[in-house]
């Protein structure tokens, strides 16, 4: 390792110590949605207390990106209230997000949300749901290369210098980014440990992390560490690589099997446990509460501000039920002293931290050629447009098969709407004309499309089955046209704010 390698990682590092600083102590709270549940309908059985009949306290709210009108009623209902800020739409990870994106839209947004919600922090997943053209309804984690690394670490710059530039604090220190652990959905791809790349995004940019337990158990599930070592000795092996210095939020959220049902064939992999995937809806296995004990203990965790249930899509007692739990099992934490945590470990940057991992020459890897390249083969290879041909960190056998052939037409066909709920009239003409549905999963993968306009898969949904219909059955266009039109009216509606007093 150079020397002056190791001064710029210590530069680095007292960036985001000076940054973290700044943040309060948030303690236990909720990342929530505005509309799924109703945020205040759940605001108010929090304060009934459920089944308990005492009241809870909800520290603070991570709201999930929505309508600008909507987040400015929240902060007008909640003015006291920390309100920090889940992004989405900035696709940090992707090489050519400068160009094959509505980049500056999607930023413009973020901004605006941030300055309307007054937070701290804004808080992405290290993922995309779109890539080289093609889109997708959930996320995709990125390709785990020291490449790759170094692109991300460059947009989240990028980020972080525009958030900078319309601060109005001293220093000029805009909300931190935090990036967020993402989840395996059956399969990675690449050739360095999910530790390892976020210690080199790290050693490149003063980023926060946010550390989700659930996305973290999909990584012990279907990478390599499945099929040799037990939960616990994979967790401390992961905790002890990944940069926890770096740890401003920890989430928990439930998990859950497809809700296809269709796992056929999976339980004969001899895997170590069950078939889950991240499902914010889900119920939150004991496992998560046990590795979040785990986690909570380690000695290089000394910035955490914040841990929050995930808990869009779920049912509002369930939601009560879990928060009750967290409260009452980590009423501890809330009172750390974490500002005296804090100072020492800034005043001793390098302490206890892992030596960096860098390239053969002595320095970090930042080589991107090809990138983009293997960004479309990831695309077409997940979407069964090309045959598997990069690295995988070791998937299960026949997961990637499930995520083609069930878990992503699925997502297609039934999620954000089942297709025949929203296109009634439209469906059966197709019926009568006899074109499958099925045909339209093909048809959303069959080329890839620019992305001219700010992400949102409901909308896209819209515009992609109307124009599929006008290919495969021109007479049924105006009825699609019409549907859709219906469709985006009740959407425009549903997101604007309530306006009656909380």
């Amino acid at each position: 390792m150079t020397v002056a390698f190791e001064e710029d990682m210590a530069t680095v590092d007292q960036e985001f110590f000076r940054r973290v600083a700044r943040i309060p102590h948030h303690g236990l709270g909720l990342s929530v949605d505005v509309y799924t549940p109703d945020l205040f309908d759940l605001l108010d059985a929090l304060a009934e207390g459920g089944a308990g009949g005492r009241g809870l306290d909800c520290d603070y709210l991570e709201i999930f990106k929505a309508a600008l009108p909507a987040l400015a009623d929240v902060r007008r209902r909640l003015p006291n209230t920390l309100l920090e800020y889940h992004a989405e739409g900035l696709w940090i990870t992707q090489p050519d997000l400068e160009t094959r994106y509505p980049f500056e839209a999607e930023l413009a947004a973020a901004a605006a949300h941030l300055r309307t919600l007054g937070s701290h922090w804004m808080n992405h997943e290290c993922a995309a749901k779109q890539m080289a053209g093609y889109s997708f309804g959930t996320y995709l984690p990125p390709l785990f290369t020291r490449a790759s690394a170094a692109v991300t670490a460059r947009h989240i710059g990028l980020v972080q210098h525009r958030f900078d530039g319309e601060s109005r604090s001293p220093g000029r220190y805009g909300p931190l980014f935090l990036l967020e652990l993402p989840p395996l959905t059956y399969f990675g791809f690449g050739d360095v440990s999910v530790a390892d790349f976020f210690r080199f995004v790290t050693e490149a940019t003063p980023c926060g992390l946010v550390l989700d337990l659930g996305h973290l158990w999909t990584v012990y599930r279907y990478s390599d560490a499945w099929r040799d070592r037990d939960l616990r000795e994979f967790l401390s092996d992961f905790l002890e690589a990944f940069p926890l210095e770096r740890v401003v939020q920890i989430h928990v959220a439930g998990l859950a099997g497809h809700e296809s049902g269709e796992m056929a064939g999976l339980a004969a992999t001899g895997s170590r446990g069950p078939f889950w995937i991240d499902a914010h809806g889900a119920p939150i296995p004991d496992v998560l509460f046990d590795m979040l004990e785990l986690v909570l203990a380690h000695p290089r965790l000394r910035h955490l501000k914040g841990i929050a249930l995930e808990v869009d899509n779920k049912s509002v007692p369930l939601i009560v039920q879990e928060f009750r739990r967290l409260r009452e099992q980590w009423a501890w934490w809330k009172g750390v002293d974490e500002q005296g945590q804090q100072d020492e470990w800034a005043s001793n940057a390098q302490a206890g931290r892992p030596a960096p991992l860098v390239g053969t020459d002595g320095v970090p890897c930042e080589g991107t050629d090809g990138l983009l390249e293997q960004y479309d083969r990831y695309a077409r290879i997940v979407t069964g447009g090309a045959a598997d041909a990069v690295p995988s960190l070791g998937m299960v056998p026949g997961a990637l098969e499930i995520y083609r052939h069930t878990y992503f037409p699925h997502e297609i066909l039934h999620w954000g709407g089942e297709l025949r709920d929203m296109f009634p009239e439209t469906c059966r003409q197709l019926d009568r004309g006899g074109v499958a549905l099925t045909a339209f999963v093909h048809y959303w993968v069959r080329e890839p499309r620019p992305s001219q306009t700010p992400y949102d898969f409901f909308l896209l949904k819209l515009e992609r089955f109307v124009e599929f219909v006008r290919e495969v059955l021109p007479t049924a266009i105006p009825t699609a046209e019409r549907e859709a039109a219906e469709l985006r009216g009740a959407y425009q509606a549903a997101c604007a704010p309530v306006t009656s007093e909380a």
